[in-house]
């Protein structure tokens, strides 16, 4: 473009936009050129003046100008100064008055407003441009209305805002604006059109003209409107005659206002549907400079543009969308099964081939609408009424519709469901004009008048007439309803040709609607009334009008397949035509072979802009000729009659060719007004003018072929009642499927003409080219439309079409020839559809050669050249892949023509494509028998053996079908016995095949590799296909899957990787196989059919067996949680029983074997309030174990057999003991030992049950009666006769070892352990992230962190330093703390298993040194990990030295002090300072608990001791425990300033009160080591005071520290200090017990028994 924008430049704008001016259609008319300085790019013309738009926004004014301060005729363009320093968009004018928008959406209006169509008031006329405001009245603020373009009438103005909602003002519109003056002088949105999507608008001299989208089900809806509101009169009504119906929606308000709830009256026979499509995209703060200025305009370019909503109350866009008149799909189809509820039966009769094709979709149809709402007055009569009506005639009127969607419609959806809507390229990048805005809007969906329901079974079908012909139905019909139908098929598809994301392409579903004078007929509604309000012209409707053009008195519509259509005053001939009536649209009478792309109208005439035999286009004229220089005769002929019009000049009777056209260069729009014609044209610069007129001319003409085949070929060919019985159930399916996606290519080839045609109108260059911007849009239709075709080739339909096509065509098809372009001579019926159907693949050829013409325009280096060459090379491309899918169809389709045996019918598919098969005995199977016979044949989708033996009738008996995507073929070595093998392997077959030569070899080992890799990616492109592939296959052998179905990953025949296994009984396995195995982790479901539920395993899978961790959920409600083995319950793990966890009666937790309990365990029995802790055998209480009770009870000993039978101990609530034999549960039987809580005891036989009454037959002592009684004082030990600590849980620690490598404890490779410490965290991690991604938000920042830290294995070997020991113990920190470590994961089951065994039932005070030695023994067993996966970490209790460095340092700064300390020992090695700050934390909720149930009594005493003390004051209180008075923080001198306040005698809580602070945080901590530090803490702050009281170092001794140190503890008040007392003492690390902290505990141990036995007197 740039050499376009130099030479442009160079010669002052001369090579574009050259404007030309002339009257009349004579021989003697030559053309006058206009000289500008710059490129015009858009003309108006007026009555007697025009307004020109040039490039950079400046207008221009030219002719006779009444309206300026000095009236006077302007023979040259005269700029208009007042709009200097704006930039215009777009210009209008009116017979006496003229419009501009600018850049800014603002409106310019001057001229002639004495009916105030200036928009201004208290002129009678404006002289300069001058703004107007658009302003919205809901609006609370004064809001501004941006405009986009204008329309100007005689008297009135009309204005498309950017919310593409019609303004109106002027004299004439007020019926319209509900004003009740005229004239407007202000402008008023138009409500009437308001939900309604306004493309482009038009002005006559009395009437205005606006080109609407159709309304459809992707539209907005609202409910129904029975009555109209105006007169409030039925809109339809039904008629019930003796034989039929007649239902009419000849409404007709009598105040002249169509009903503005509702949608406009249902076209009649000749509507069609139409397309809904989604809401534009450009928003309403927008700036209107969505369109530049840089292109050149046409007259009516300011006519076209947004909508709202339709006719309602002035109300927000959102409430009117909520009202549409429209009926959703699912009201439809409930009324449609009310109406088929009569013919059920009847239409079970209907078979495959009589179904119709028009499947359910949203009806947009008022008519339909409301015939639902009085189906109660109709009933059962219209639902019979409709199954009467002749399906012939449906297919006639109601094609198009919607794609096929059922057998063979799958093509069709293809093509179209990923193409939904197409929206206006206008509102997604700058336009280069505001003009035909209409050529580039939103494809839609097309409006529905089928009743799919009922035309579902292909009998059915609805025809809703409009007033002028009502519904009448004859008995008659009712018989023929019967007949074998074939299905209706969708010839314009629902959906455009283009994805959602790219809605680019321009809508063809339009209504056009008139309103105002209809004197003349000008209206289009078949009569000469005044409309009053906006209606649909329904003639229109289906007629792909892409403009509208308003002359004086008439009208022109412009399709999309290059006819006009003419309606209005036609006494000149200006129609084109002179047939009549002229006040319903008529086509304009052209030559053929004429396609006509623009259009304008003036006072008595029309041009028409055309393509013709050459590339340039021509002009024809139609009307009154005008002379040059007889003004005066025009006045005549306004005063004048019909005769004088006529008598003037003469006149057409049809369009005329203008001779002198081919003299103007390439025009590109043309412009009537007035009784004067103008042309914009351009020269032909280095051919690109000329290539972008052939380009579009070129697409013109093929979209009008394609709907000249649509509706002489294929339509009727349909509608054939033989066609069914000719073709068979498939090949009609896909026959609908061809027609389908015929449909849809000629739909996209009609929309990108318009485009191209709004692009020559417009900047005519290559930013608008969608061919250019969006060629995957025809690369994707043009391959979908091959497919359609070779499927029904390989089908043999046109060879069966021969019938059908002799009675549709007879035997000379010379339609068939010329359609086809075929110049064989006596060509065959089938062949020609073969030529006709192909006729498409030759445009691709036309676009390549196109697009290269036009890159030849261009520099070779230019960006320009570049994707015009990248188009081209694509589509050439394309070119070669079509013909060769052609022939690889007709290879097929003779192949199928000589198969022998009756395996056509099962392997003929219309998507198989033949590649090679060993008809010659090119490939043989190895090992064959001796009269076998093998063929392979091979397809693009699978790889056929067939099989059988010679001589027989039937040669190929069996035959076996090997998909290709889960095929894989390697070569055979070849060895010194000169066999040429391939080795085919599949999923349950591995087949050796010979070939007949090395070079059938490669050919066959080449043609598979690349079948199987189209078939895997969609293009060979690779020698050789992935052995690693994802693919689905159906098992068929004996076995394990037989007849199971696997979807997944896949590698040399066997599943591997992730995939989904479903077997026919409904199980399903999802997860990673590993050599067609399940393997690794997985989802398994079963289902239980007695339940009617299903089992439910998550977990892992090893060689196809339950394997490794998991949850198994039974349908019995019960839930295992542990670890699986061989397929079973093996390992750690804890069992659920109930319907809910939260209420499940019973809990398991412990070992299993074998899928039976046995080991250590623990079960709680919910329902009996008891929990057992001891060993199992194959599910039942076997060897040693606890019981303890909700009631207290507490029993220890031996079971055998799921009882207490044996030696045991039960001690009662009230620490009543009995030590003896038992023989059940709680039943004392043999001899033993009664102890009661006295001291008292029994000894003796005993028998009976626990608590209902015992017999004993023995001796009673009482042990303190007497002293000699003291020595057989009985103390019964509890913790004998139960599980040790090391026996517990050993299978938790085992599955630790195992996941590090050890077979047994420290039996293995450390080197190995942390290998496999890696390979789990990153498996996990990798399970976590693909978790991660279906659930975000499931693995934090931190922890991602730590978990790429534990990845780096730590330094392990070498001697442990206190650094390298401070580093140990942080790594145990954080891998404990995430259960992806194999270390955490034992943790995280410690835990588990620790407070399944001590809260509830368990929190018993007896369970309190079992629960103290567990934590001891989970220290022990996990420092034997830590110690074997660090080697060199020392013993327990051995000390590491500290580096003699470090001890120097810090003796050097207090040398002077250093006698006074003691040499600090180093670090000692202590699985307590490793490992209790990780665990305690964990345990210490259940083990506190324990330690406050035993320490109750003594807490209890302590407590009240404290309460009691604490009520003294601080001078009282340390008076009272003698604590010295020089530690009294008082002073009998008056303070200093600055001193602290003194304590007086009433001061509570005062003393040392930082020391209390701090000894109160030992409740806050969790170990020992913490809690230790707390008491040091707290003997430092006491030091501190006391130094800062006697103002010197001291030291303490015992007698002056312990008094001092029982004050805080006693007004820190800690609440069950016992507990933490006791703890810390069985917790405590050994290696500090006898240091200084040792010492401070004890002191603290003190204090606690001090208060106890305190007495206050």
């Amino acid at each position: 473009m740039e050499t376009q924008r130099k030479s442009s430049e160079g010669d002052c704008g001369g090579e574009r936009g050259l404007l030309h001016a002339w009257r009349g259609y004579s021989c003697s008319v030559t053309p006058e050129r206009l000289l500008l300085p710059r490129p015009v790019l858009q003309v108006a013309l007026g009555a007697r003046h025009a307004v020109l738009l040039v490039e950079g926004g400046q207008v221009y004014s030219l002719g006779a100008l009444p309206w300026k301060q000095k009236a006077s005729v302007a023979t040259d363009p005269t700029p208009e100064g007042a709009l200097s320093g704006q930039r215009v968009l777009a210009v209008a004018a009116g017979s006496f008055h003229c419009g501009a928008v600018t850049e800014d959406g603002g409106v310019h209006m001057w001229g002639d407003n004495g009916a105030g169509q200036c928009g201004l008031s208290g002129l009678s006329s404006v002289p300069n441009p001058t703004p107007v405001a658009l302003m919205e009245p809901e609006s609370s603020s004064a809001q501004v209305v941006s405009v986009l373009e204008l329309a100007c009438g005689e008297r009135h103005t009309l204005a498309l805002s950017l919310q593409r909602e019609v303004w109106a003002w002027g004299g004439g519109c007020q019926p319209c604006l509900n004003a009740a003056a005229s004239p407007v002088w202000r402008p008023r949105k138009v409500e009437q059109l308001a939900g309604r999507r306004v493309l482009q608008v038009a002005c006559g001299a009395t009437h205005s003209l606006a080109l609407v989208r159709c309304f459809g089900p992707g539209d907005t809806q609202r409910p129904p409107v029975d009555k109209c509101s105006q007169c409030n009169q039925l809109l339809y009504t039904m008629t019930d005659k003796e034989d039929h119906v007649i239902i009419s929606d000849g409404h007709c308000c009598p105040l002249g206002v169509e009903p503005t709830e509702d949608d406009p009256p249902t076209p009649a026979l000749k509507t069609s549907p139409s397309e809904p499509v989604l809401t534009s995209h450009i928003s309403a703060s927008e700036p209107p400079g969505v369109t530049s200025s840089d292109s050149a305009h046409t007259e009516d370019s300011g006519k076209e543009g947004f909508l709202a909503n339709e006719g309602e109350e002035p109300s927000s866009a959102v409430s009117r969308a909520k009202n549409s008149p429209y009926p959703d799909e699912r009201a439809v189809k409930e009324y449609l099964r009310r109406l088929s509820d009569n013919t059920q039966a009847d239409a079970k009769t209907a078979t495959g081939g009589r179904q119709a094709l028009l499947p359910s979709a949203g009806l947009a149809s008022s008519t339909l609408n409301n015939l639902a709402s009085c189906a109660s007055a109709v009933g059962e009569r219209v639902a019979s009424t409709y199954e009467a009506l002749s399906f012939k005639k449906m297919m006639n009127f109601y094609l198009p519709s919607r794609p096929p969607g059922s057998e063979g419609g799958a093509e069709v959806g293809d093509l179209t469901a990923d193409r939904v809507r197409q929206e206006d390229s206008v509102q997604t990048k700058k336009s280069c004009s505001t003009g035909d805005i209409h050529e580039e809007e939103a494809e839609g969906l097309r409006r529905r008048l089928s009743l799919p329901g009922l035309l579902s079974q292909g009998r059915y079908a609805v025809q809703l007439l409009s007033s002028s012909y009502g519904l009448q139905l004859s008995p008659r019909l009712l018989r023929r309803a019967g007949r074998s139908k074939v299905r209706a098929v969708a010839l314009t598809p629902v959906v455009g040709a283009v994805p959602e994301a790219k809605e680019v392409l321009p809508s063809l579903q339009t209504e056009v609607w008139s309103w105002g004078s209809g004197e003349h007929g000008q209206l289009g509604h078949g009569d000469c009334s005044d409309q009053l309000q906006p209606l649909c012209i329904k003639s229109l409707n289906n007629k792909e009008v892409v403009r509208v053009v308003a002359g004086a008195h008439h009208s022109l519509a412009l399709t999309a397949q290059c006819q006009v259509f003419s309606w209005g005053r036609n006494h000149c001939g200006q129609l084109g035509h002179m047939e009549k009536p002229s006040t319903v649209p008529r086509l304009t009478k052209m030559s053929e072979g004429i396609r006509v792309w623009d259009a304008s109208a003036g006072e008595r005439h029309s041009l028409l802009l055309a393509d013709g035999d050459c590339i340039q286009p021509i002009i024809y004229y139609s009307g009154q000729q005008m002379r040059e220089g007889e003004e005066e005769e025009e006045e005549a002929v306004a005063q004048g009659g019909e005769e004088e019009e006529r008598r003037v000049g003469g006149y057409t009777q049809q369009p005329v060719l203008l001779p002198f056209c081919m003299n103007l260069g390439y025009v590109s729009n043309v412009c009537a007004g007035g009784g004067r014609c103008m042309a914009l044209s351009d020269r032909n610069v280095m051919g690109l003018i000329a290539s972008l007129h052939e380009l579009a001319s070129t697409e013109r003409k093929f979209y009008c072929k394609l709907c000249n085949i649509k509706s002489q070929v294929i339509r009727p060919l349909l509608e054939l009642e033989s066609l069914s019985s000719a073709l068979g159930q498939t090949t009609i399916g896909v026959l609908q499927t061809l027609a389908g996606q015929f449909g849809g290519l000629c739909h996209l080839t009609g929309q990108h003409s318009a485009s191209l045609t709004s692009n020559l109108r417009r900047c005519r260059g290559l930013q608008g080219l969608l061919i250019l911007n969006h060629h995957d849009i025809f690369l994707d239709s043009y391959s979908d439309y091959c497919s359609a075709v070779g499927n029904f080739q390989v089908m043999g339909g046109f060879q069966s079409l021969a019938k059908p096509l002799l009675d549709a065509f007879g035997k000379s098809p010379e339609l068939l020839q010329r359609l086809s372009e075929c110049s064989e001579e006596n060509a065959a019926v089938p062949d020609l559809m073969v030529a006709l159907f192909y006729l498409p693949f030759h445009h691709v050829q036309e676009y390549g050669r196109l697009l290269l013409k036009l890159a030849t325009c261009f520099e070779v280096n230019s960006e320009d050249y570049r994707k015009l060459q990248d188009s081209c090379s694509k589509f050439e491309a394309l070119s070669l892949q079509l013909k060769r899918r052609r022939k690889e169809a007709e290879y097929t389709f003779h192949f199928w023509k000589s198969f022998p045996g009756k395996m056509t019918d099962s392997l003929r598919k219309p998507q198989r494509r033949l590649i090679c098969e060993s008809s010659n005995k090119t490939l043989t199977l190895q090992n064959a028998g001796r009269f076998s016979v093998n063929w392979f044949i091979l397809f693009n989708d699978a790889l056929v053996h067939a099989q059988g033996v010679a001589p027989h009738k039937n040669l190929f008996s069996s035959h076996h079908i090997f998909p290709l995507a889960t095929l894989w073929v390697e070569p055979i070595p070849e060895d010194d016995s000169s066999l040429h093998g391939l080795k085919v392997i599949t999923p349950e077959e591995t087949l050796t095949l010979l070939a007949s030569s090395p070079s059938e070899k490669s050919k066959w080992l080449r043609a598979i590799n690349q079948a199987v890799d189209q078939a895997l990616s969609g293009t060979a492109q690779k020698s050789e296909p992935p052995i690693s592939r994802t693919a689905a296959y159906t098992f068929y052998k004996e076995g394990r899957l037989k007849e199971a179905t696997y979807e997944g990953g896949w590698v040399s025949g066997k599943p591997h990787g992730s995939g989904v296994l479903k077997w026919p009984d409904g199980r399903i396995y999802t997860g990673t196989f590993k050599n067609g195995l399940e393997d690794g982790f997985g989802e398994f479901l079963a289902p239980n059919k007695p339940l009617n539920k299903n089992d439910c395993y998550q977990g892992h899978w090893k060689d196809g067996k339950m394997h490794g961790p998991g949850t198994y959920r039974y349908a019995s409600g019960e839930v295992y949680d542990g670890s699986f083995q061989d397929g079973v319950r093996h390992g750690h793990g804890m069992l659920r029983s109930g319907k809910l966890n939260t209420s499940s009666p019973s809990v398991f937790i412990g070992q299993w074997l074998q899928d039976k309990k046995t080991g250590y365990g623990v079960f709680d029995d919910i329902t009996k309030g008891e929990k057992f802790m001891g060993m199992w055998q194959d599910h039942l209480r076997q060897g040693t174990g606890v019981v303890v009770t909700q009631f207290g009870l507490y029993y220890e000993g031996a079971f055998k057999d799921n009882k207490m039978a044996g030696t045991g101990v039960l001690v009662s609530e009230d620490d009543t003991t009995y030590e003896g034999d038992f023989s059940d549960d709680w039943t004392l039987s043999g001899k033993g030992v009664l102890t009661l809580a006295n001291g008292d005891y029994l000894e003796g036989s005993f028998s009976g049950e626990w608590g209902s009454g015992l017999k004993v037959t023995g001796s009673y002592f009482k042990p303190h009666l007497f002293d000699s009684g003291k020595d057989k004082t009985r103390a019964v030990k509890l913790g004998r006769l139960c599980v040790s600590a090391e026996e517990k849980w050993q299978a938790v620690f085992q599955e630790c070892w195992s996941q590090l490598g050890c077979e047994a404890p420290e039996r293995g490779e450390h080197l190995k352990a942390w290998e496999n410490i890696a390979v789990a965290l990153t498996s996990h991690r990798q399970h976590i992230r693909d978790s991660v991604s279906l659930s975000p938000g499931l693995l934090s920042r931190s922890h991602s962190k730590t978990l790429e830290g534990l990845e780096v294995v730590p330094q392990h070997e070498g001697p442990i330093t206190m650094e390298r020991y401070d580093l140990i113990r942080v790594y145990l920190l954080n891998a404990c703390d995430t259960p992806l470590h194999p270390l955490g994961q034992l943790v995280e089951t410690l835990v588990a298993v620790y407070r399944m065994t001590y809260v509830g039932v368990g929190a018993n005070r007896r369970l309190l040194p079992l629960a103290v030695t567990e934590i001891k023994s989970y220290l022990s067993r996990i420092f034997q990990i830590v110690r074997f996966l660090f080697p060199d970490l020392p013993e327990e209790g051995v000390q590491i030295p500290e580096p003699a460095s470090n001890i120097q340092m810090k003796r050097e700064p207090s040398a002077a002090d250093a006698p006074l300390e003691s040499p600090r020992p180093g670090l000692v090695v202590s699985s307590w300072t490793l490992l209790l700050p990780v665990l305690l934390p964990r345990l210490y909720p259940p083990l506190f608990t324990l330690y406050a149930l035993e320490k109750e009594k003594e807490d209890d005493v302590y407590w009240e001791c404290v309460l009691r003390l604490n009520k003294q004051p601080d001078l009282a209180l340390l008076a009272f425990l003698g604590v010295q008075q020089k530690f009294w923080p008082i002073s009998p001198s008056i303070p200093e300033t600055g001193d602290k306040p003194l304590v007086v005698s009433t001061t509570k809580d005062a003393c040392f009160a930082s020391a209390v602070e701090t000894l109160q945080q030992i409740s806050t901590t969790f170990t020992p080591t913490d809690k230790l530090q707390v008491i040091q803490l707290t003997f430092e702050e006491i030091t501190q005071v006391v130094q800062s009281l006697l103002k010197q170092d001291f030291l303490w001794s015992m007698d002056e520290l312990f008094p001092v140190f029982l004050y805080v503890v006693l007004r820190a008040r800690i609440r069950n200090l016992g507990s933490e007392v006791s703890l810390m003492e069985d917790l405590m690390d050994p290696s500090v017990q006898h240091g200084e902290l040792g010492i401070m505990f004890t002191t603290l141990k003190a204090c606690y028994y001090q208060i106890q036995h305190e007495k206050i007197t």
